[in-house]
């Protein structure tokens, strides 16, 4: 400490992530994140980016084992926020193609951020959790 220094200085506070009017408010950050965090849309999202696919195309793309009925509802609310189109042939049976809209595109670069965060963070992820796992003597039960 310089000689006419007395005081202790605290750095700066961090700018927040997000800023509202109201911590009530959210800015609508919530509702947003829950779309895009439940278990399906952003595989949706991430095959739809490749292209428009029909209904069974799209169920056979993404990994695990999708129900058709949570095909639809996940492909439903991604249509009502406007970040999948649906379009309907008029053929027997009818033909229905889905696919990103503008504003579902301008989603895909974050999509890919966050894979590629995971990707390169996932080593150092795997470590604290074995070090939290061996400090604390009981590892959370796996789902």
């Amino acid at each position: 400490m310089s000689v006419g220094h007395t005081g202790v200085t605290n750095p700066a506070p961090p700018e927040p992530v997000i800023v509202c009017s109201t911590p009530q408010d959210e800015c609508g950050v919530r509702d947003v994140l829950d779309r895009l965090g439940d278990t399906w849309s952003v595989y949706v999202i991430v095959e739809l980016a490749s292209g428009i696919r029909r209904f069974n195309e799209l169920q056979r793309s993404i990994p695990g084992t999708i129900s058709q009925r949570m095909l639809t509802l996940t492909l439903r609310r991604l249509e009502r926020d406007g970040l999948v189109h649906r379009t309907v042939y008029p053929t027997v049976p009818a033909r229905v193609e889905y696919g990103l809209t503008e504003l579902g595109h301008s989603l895909t670069h974050l999509v890919r951020a966050l894979a590629d965060w995971s990707i390169e963070n996932r080593p150092a992820i795997a470590a604290a959790r074995r070090a939290w796992d061996d400090a604390d003597g009981a590892a959370p039960p796996r789902p």
